[in-house]
C-alpha cells in the first residue's frame, strides 16, 4: 500500500503497474480542483463569445486556451502514474506546478479575447521549473528508464524556450506557430518513450480521466442549475425554458452515463500506440464536455433575450459539442470492442441526428432526448 504519511526524501522508483488498490491520492485531487477553476474561465469566455456573436474567433481561442489547460493536467496525470512517491520534495514540486497552473487560468481571459500568451507562458514556466526537476530527479533515480526520463526533461525544456521566443514574434504569426508548437509538445512524450517506455498503472489512469470527466461536467451542471433559476425568475412558465431545463438534465445525465456505463478494458490501454490515442483524444472528450454548459448558458442567454444570435444559432452552441462528445467517445471506447454493424453505427447516427435538432426547434430538449435514447439502447444492447 502506498504510505499517507510523507517521508522526506526518497528515491523517486517508478510505482508497479500491477499494484492493488491503486486511486487517486489527496494532492491529486486538489490538483484537479486547480484545473477547474481553469476550466470554467475557459467555458465563461466561450459563452460570452458565442453570445456576442463571435462563433468562429471564439472557437478558435478556446481550443488554444483549453489545450493548455488539458496539457499541463495530462502531463502530470501521467507522471505521477509512475513516478508518485510521495516525499516532501514531490508534494512541494506539485505545489509549485499548481502555483504554475492558477497563473495560466489568471491569463485566460487575455488569452482568449486578445490572443496575449504571455502570461499562460509564465505560469507554464513555472510548471515545467517543477516538471523537469521531478523528471531529473526520477532520471537519477531509475536507470531502466533513464533515457526515457531525460529526453522528457530536455524535449520540455526546448519547447517552453520556444514558447517563450513566441512571445516575441509578430501577431500574425502568433496562431499557425501556437498551433506548430501544439505538435511539438505532442510528440514530445511519444519521442521520449521509444528507447525505455515507462510504467503507467491502468486503473489509475482511467480513473484519474474520469474523475476528471466529472469536474468539467460540472460546467454542464452549473449550466443547468441556471436554466432552473432561470425558469423559476420568469414568473410564468415559458415552455422553451422549461424545455431547455428538462434537455439540459438529460443532456448531463446522459453525458456521464454513456462515459462511465460500464467499465473501460483495461486491454485497451495495453499498448502505447493505443494508449497515446486514448490520452490525446480525450482533449476532445473535455473540451466537448466543457463546452456543453458554455452552449446551454447561450441558449438560456438567447431565450431571455441577452444573446445577439439566432435561436439556430444557440441550439448549435449546445449540438455541436454533444455531437463531438458521443462521436469522440465511440471513437475512444465504443469501437474498439463492438462487433456487429448495429453497434457500430450507433453513436455515429446519434452524433449526426444530435446535429440537426438545431433546425427543428427545441434543440436542448431534442438532444436530451436523442442521449437518453443511446443510453436506454447501450443498457438494453449490454443486457443480451
Amino acid at each position: 500500500m502506498h504510505e499517507t504519511r510523507p517521508r522526506w526524501v526518497v528515491p523517486m522508483k517508478p510505482r508497479s503497474p500491477d499494484e492493488p488498490h491503486r486511486a487517486a491520492t489527496p494532492l491529486e485531487l486538489l490538483f484537479d480542483l486547480v484545473f477547474v477553476v481553469a476550466v470554467a474561465r475557459g467555458a465563461a469566455a466561450l459563452h460570452h463569445g458565442i453570445a456576442e456573436g463571435h462563433a468562429a474567433e471564439s472557437l478558435l481561442s478556446y481550443s488554444m486556451v483549453f489545450f493548455a489547460i488539458w496539457w499541463a493536467w495530462m502531463t502530470f496525470t501521467w507522471f505521477a502514474s509512475t513516478y508518485d512517491n510521495d516525499d516532501i520534495p514531490y508534494r512541494l514540486l506539485v505545489f509549485v506546478q499548481m502555483t504554475g497552473a492558477l497563473i495560466v487560468a489568471s491569463g485566460i481571459e487575455r488569452a482568449f479575447l486578445e490572443h496575449d500568451l504571455t502570461i499562460t507562458v509564465i505560469g507554464y514556466i513555472v510548471m515545467r521549473v517543477a516538471a523537469v526537476t521531478n523528471w531529473l530527479r526520477a532520471a537519477r533515480s531509475d536507470p531502466e528508464h533513464r533515457p526515457a526520463a531525460l529526453r522528457y526533461a530536455a524535449g520540455v525544456t526546448a519547447v517552453q524556450i520556444a514558447w517563450v521566443i513566441l512571445l516575441f514574434l509578430p501577431p500574425d504569426l502568433l496562431v499557425p506557430v501556437f498551433f506548430l508548437l501544439v505538435l511539438v509538445e505532442s510528440l514530445i512524450p511519444v519521442w521520449a518513450e521509444i528507447p525505455s517506455p515507462t510504467p503507467w498503472h491502468p486503473h489509475h489512469i482511467l480513473e484519474r480521466y474520469g474523475l476528471f470527466t466529472i469536474l468539467v461536467l460540472g460546467e454542464t451542471i452549473l449550466s443547468t442549475s441556471l436554466a432552473i433559476q432561470t425558469v423559476f425568475n420568469e414568473g410564468e412558465m415559458n415552455s422553451n425554458l422549461i424545455g431547455t431545463f428538462l434537455g439540459a438534465l438529460m443532456i448531463v445525465y446522459a453525458m456521464w452515463w454513456l462515459y462511465f456505463y460500464q467499465p473501460v478494458r483495461h486491454d485497451l490501454m495495453s499498448s502505447l500506440r493505443v494508449a497515446f490515442t486514448w490520452a490525446y483524444g480525450h482533449y476532445f472528450v473535455f473540451a466537448a464536455t466543457a463546452a456543453v454548459g458554455a452552449g446551454l448558458a447561450v441558449v438560456i442567454d438567447q431565450l431571455t433575450h441577452h444573446a445577439e444570435i439566432s435561436a439556430t444559432a444557440a441550439g448549435m452552441a449546445v449540438a455541436i459539442p454533444v455531437a463531438v462528445y458521443v462521436f469522440c467517445l465511440w471513437i475512444l471506447q465504443e469501437h474498439p470492442r463492438v462487433d456487429n454493424l448495429f453497434d457500430t453505427v450507433l453513436h455515429p447516427v446519434t452524433a449526426a441526428l444530435i446535429l440537426l435538432t438545431p433546425f427543428v426547434g427545441q434543440a436542448v430538449l431534442l438532444t436530451g432526448i436523442l442521449l437518453s435514447a443511446l443510453v436506454v439502447i447501450r443498457l438494453v444492447r449490454h443486457l443480451e
